[in-house]
């Protein structure tokens, strides 16, 4: 059985340098022959047993554990026998209670400590191969264990091997471990056998001098000597002083927060870790900002000119006519006039006044004296009496200091002609028409509506007398007069060249008309058109009556008759000449609208109600929408989608008559309070362009067809031809220029040009008027 000293002897063996100059030579010489000794004979089992075998592994197991253990009991008592016995060492009485406790008399050679130490050799036996010769396996064994006391006077492997590379780490976590990290080739630094007893602490603490200062390090597991330097710093820091010698701790501190204000305050927190990484958003921001100084859209800053603290004299010598610096165009302060002889208290006897120079001044304004006050003679200075009006003047001198303009106004030199905007010249702008060349005379009533055929060869006019003549445009030559029985309010000619007919509006009637003007063809497929109907079985309930014409009016052209519950005001025609549209103003009834179809002789009210009182209707030339102008406003609806698009707002009071560009992106109305609305569709719902030429009520508007032209009458007589371009670049606004303004009428009952309309094809221009006139402007 294993002693206690047998034990210490065990867990005892050296593992570093520090460890053999703590023990006493001769001790430890026997125990490293006795330890020696048995770890030849339990490497000569161990590796015997673990060669290759095939059966008998499991059986030599357990014969190599029980050689273990028998030759630790023998090399614990050849230790004994060498050392001579000197009397120090008992059976149990140095073992710890716990072991001597658990541990029965048939256990006892079997010791805890005992048992870890085999096992960590043997794991260390297991990592060489098999391969290998005993010998090589058996010095491997003594280098990693420190057996040979030769080997550390020039082998330093041992501290190699247990050097940790963990890391800093905590060693909890290899607590249950017989490794404490790993090499650089991966493999496992094993733990150095520490078992010491209470023996072997005692005697540390009495033959070891430097036991005092000795620690472990918790990451290697070995025991370090602290220097003197370490030693009197542990003793500085139990006492409470700082660790560094030279630290000064009443030295004077370092404000780093105050009350001045700093751009980039200093602050104990840590820096975070974006802060050393670059920020996109900032490489973003710098790379915009330093493409904008290379654009010149940034500039540098000027510095500042700082005037405070800059004093001058109001009352010093300045030229009137310089300029200074700071004051451009200053006006220097007023000066008091310089004293003369007037003002002493001894002056000249010719300065002196008599009587009546005396009275003269008194009876004078005091804008008007020249002098303030009158001279006086006094024997002294002494005898002098106050100046009675001193404040008065004080406060006078200040006022012109204060009150006077330091600054010359410069007179602004505006040449009128700059103010008006630049437009050509008419004379660049021609063809449009100048002079009057023919007029149309035959009606006996005023002329109220105008229209002329597709070609441009007929003109027909409608007026209160109750006819509707056709004229011949070039030779104005009345062709034909149709009697309709009423005052005629509108007349529209039908746009489809393929067919002649005519719409006329009197009274509450309709009737189309077929003039019989043109070739064979286009007569044919009108008669065509008006007869090819056939009513159908069921009618549904229409707001207008449709009928044909007979007797004397079928002879005079009129084939159809639409009546209408309500005086209709205005007829117009669409693009493709199937659909007509009529307008009855009346606020009491929704039926001021309607639209008729030729061909199927059907009508329609497309409003359930108007919000207003429609004053005129218009097709768009292309789109399928329908403009209605009321009082104020005009609502463009959209046919296909029955739907309110836009609504514009004239401004005005009383929109009287509209007109729609070629393009149809153009707008211009008439208003009765003198004024014409150029719309841009694509613009704004309020006017682009509003033209106050007219000193009366605007009667009717018109565009040309193919000539950027548009014209409006009035009651003033006159005619006005603007020049207005629209251009195929949505980013420019159209060009409004008036070029002429047309005159030939004469006022009857206060009423001038009633109607206006352009020739299809030429730049001509007619105008009807309240003469019962139509004339012809070229």
């Amino acid at each position: 059985m294993l002693s206690s000293n047998d034990h210490s002897r065990v867990s005892s063996m050296p593992t570093s340098k520090e460890d053999e100059k703590r023990v006493d030579g001769t001790m430890r010489k026997a125990k490293d022959k006795s330890v020696k000794r048995s770890a030849e004979e339990e490497d000569e089992k161990l590796f015997t047993n673990k060669l290759p075998a095939d059966e008998e592994e499991s059986e030599d197991l357990s014969d190599s554990e029980e050689s273990v253990f028998s030759g630790l009991e023998d090399s614990g008592s050849e230790s004994e026998e060498e050392e001579g016995g000197d009397g120090t060492d008992d059976d149990d009485d140095d073992r710890p209670l716990k072991n001597r406790d658990e541990t029965g008399p048939e256990e006892s050679g079997k010791d805890e400590q005992d048992i870890q130490a085999v096992c960590s050799r043997k794991k260390r036996r297991e990592k060489t191969s098999p391969s290998s010769s005993l010998q090589e396996k058996r010095e491997l064994m003594e280098g990693e264990e420190g057996i040979q006391e030769e080997e550390y006077e020039h082998d330093t492997s041992d501290e190699e091997d247990i050097r940790n590379t963990v890391g800093n780490i905590p060693m909890e976590w290899y607590r249950d471990y017989p490794h404490i990290g790993y090499n650089l080739d991966g493999k496992k630094i094993y733990k150095p056998i520490r078992n010491k007893d209470e023996l072997d602490n005692f005697l540390d603490k009495m033959e070891n001098p430097d036991y005092w200062r000795t620690v472990q390090d918790k990451q290697t597991g070995m025991d370090i000597v602290l220097s003197d330097e370490q030693v009197d710093l542990v003793n500085r820091l139990q006492r409470g002083q700082f660790g560094e010698v030279t630290f000064n701790e009443y030295q004077p501190s370092v404000e780093f927060f105050s009350s001045e204000l700093m751009i980039h305050p200093v602050t104990n927190r840590p820096q975070d870790k974006r802060s050393f990484i670059p920020s996109l958003m900032e490489k973003e921001k710098v790379s915009k900002l330093v493409h904008a100084i290379k654009m010149g859209w940034i500039k540098p800053r000027q510095a500042k000119v700082d005037n405070r603290g800059q004093y001058y004299d109001l009352w010093a010598t300045e030229d009137p006519n310089a300029i200074l610096g700071r004051h451009k165009m200053h006006i220097p302060a007023p000066k008091m006039r310089l004293p003369g002889h007037e003002e002493s208290y001894n002056p000249p006897p010719e300065y002196l006044p008599s009587e009546e120079e005396r009275l003269a001044w008194e009876q004078q304004d005091p804008e008007d004296r020249k002098l303030s006050l009158l001279p006086r003679k006094y024997s002294c200075l002494r005898s002098v009496p106050a100046f009675p009006r001193f404040i008065h003047e004080r406060f006078e001198r200040c006022l012109d200091l204060y009150l006077c303009p330091r600054q010359r106004k410069m007179r602004v030199n505006v040449n009128p002609e700059d103010l008006i905007p630049k437009l050509p010249k008419p004379k660049d702008l021609q063809p449009f028409p100048t002079t009057q060349s023919l007029v149309y005379r035959g009606h006996s009533g005023l002329i109220r509506s105008i229209s002329i055929s597709p070609t441009g060869q007929w003109l027909v006019s409608g007026s209160d007398d109750g006819t509707v003549r056709f004229w011949e445009v070039c030779s104005a030559r009345c062709l034909k007069v149709v009697q309709v029985g009423g005052a005629v309010r509108s007349v529209a000619w039908n746009p489809n060249s393929a067919v002649c007919l005519l719409a006329v509006a009197f009274d509450s009637v309709v009737v189309i008309v077929t003039p019989s003007l043109g070739d064979k063809v286009v007569l044919s497929s009108t008669e065509k058109l008006l007869l090819s109907y056939q009513p159908p079985d069921e009618k549904g309930e229409e707001p207008v009556t449709w009928s044909l014409a007979e007797g004397e009016e079928f002879n005079q052209g009129i084939h159809l008759k639409i009546q209408h519950p309500k005086a209709v005001h205005q007829v117009t025609w669409h693009a493709k000449g199937d659909y007509l549209a009529s307008v009855m103003p009346d606020t009491s009834s929704h039926l001021q609208v309607l639209i008729h179809q030729l061909s199927k002789r059907q009508s329609q009210n497309p409003f359930r109600r108007n919000k207003g009182l429609v004053q005129s209707v218009s097709f768009h030339p292309v789109r399928p929408y329908f403009f209605v102008a009321t009082q104020r406003s005009v609502r463009v609806y959209n046919l296909i989608k029955q739907e309110l698009t836009k609504k514009l707002l004239a401004n005005s009071k009383w929109i009287s008559s509209m007109a729609i560009h070629p393009g149809g992106d153009n707008v211009i109305c008439g208003s009765y309070d003198c004024r014409l609305s150029w719309f841009d569709l694509d613009l704004s719902t309020t006017p682009y362009k509003m033209l106050r030429h007219h000193k009366k009520a605007v009667r009717g508007v018109a565009y040309h067809k193919t000539y950027p032209l548009f014209a409006s009458g009035s009651d003033d007589g006159s005619v006005i031809v603007c020049h207005g371009t629209v251009y195929n670049d949505l980013l420019q606004n159209p060009l409004i220029v008036p070029v002429k303004v047309l005159k030939g009428h004469v006022l009857t009952q206060d009423l001038g040009v009633l109607d206006v309309t352009f020739h299809p094809t030429q730049p001509w221009l007619f105008s009807s008027g309240a003469d019962a006139t139509i004339r012809l402007f070229t």
